[in-house]
């Protein structure tokens, strides 16, 4: 099936259900879920974004600020990740049990508003890396109306292009705990340190990249074509003294270069 298809057949899909809450985060995916959705069931179309140390504020600020562009119903609620012990362990399974909890107040939230359908931004390219937080959207019976429509993260970017959605190039943004491997706990200072550093990254202009706290040392992963900025000695110094400043002691750059999943090509799944 042609991308034009598949998003025809979101559309009607969405016309059937007849109402729905997204969660909202302000990337590629669910903002387009959003756009759709809002074209297709109008005010019954909401959005739910959740405010945590889990997200950059800069991101905050871009769903809040394309919430009210798009004139969608948006509500604000806060994750109280630090209450859910495995978030805080950050166990393997971190993940469902961070998910389980937010979605569930997502969904108590949509049914205060008379909203009865909930979704994800999930897409058909989400099948390959070790995803738990998946086995919670699947038991909360969540909706992923662009994974079901099989459509790509890719063409969600050639159709958000189409629609002059602002993120339609717009780098991918996981969770923050993602940076930090399972079995160091989760504080609000580690996830802090690695905003301020990749907040920094993004202000040089790298477009995809991770910074990976692994205690006193940071490891930078960039696309593989933006590694060679590294060897300018003036940016190196810059990037050192603003890392610092966030609390690190050590910078090293990822040969390997900026991959998905990386902290779990640790684990043994087979």
């Amino acid at each position: 099936m042609d991308t034009i298809s598949k998003y025809n057949h979101l559309k009607n899909y969405l016309k059937e259900i007849g109402n729905l809450c997204i969660a909202f985060s302000g990337g590629v995916d669910s903002t387009f879920l959003l756009a759709v959705a809002h074209e297709v069931l109008g005010d019954n179309a909401m959005a739910v974004t959740v405010r945590s140390s889990m997200y950059t504020q800069r991101e905050y600020e871009e769903a809040v600020k394309f919430a009210a562009r798009l004139r969608v119903k948006h509500i604000i609620i806060d994750a109280d990740e630090y209450g859910i012990k495995e978030f805080v362990d950050n166990t393997e399974d971190r993940c469902y049990y961070c998910k389980y909890a937010i979605f569930s107040k997502i969904i108590d939230t949509a049914r205060k508003e008379g909203i009865s359908n909930v979704a994800d931004g999930s897409n058909a390219s989400d099948v390959h890396d070790f995803r738990p937080g998946m086995r919670a959207i699947k038991e909360l019976r969540v909706l992923s109306p662009l994974k079901e429509q099989r459509l790509t993260k890719d063409e969600i970017r050639v159709l958000s292009h189409q629609m002059d959605l602002p993120t339609w190039n717009k780098p991918s943004f996981a969770c923050l705990a993602s940076r930090i491997p399972y079995g160091i706990p989760i504080t609000p200072d580690k996830l802090k340190m690695v905003e301020m550093c990749e907040d920094y990254l993004f202000s040089l202009g790298f477009q995809q990249f991770r910074v990976r706290y692994h205690g006193s040392l940071a490891k930078i992963e960039v696309l593989p074509e933006e590694q060679n900025r590294f060897f300018d000695k003036m940016l190196c110094e810059k990037v050192v003294k603003k890392f610092k400043e966030a609390g690190f002691q050590y910078i090293t750059l990822d040969l390997e270069g900026y991959r998905t999943g990386s902290m779990n090509e640790v684990l043994n799944r087979s």
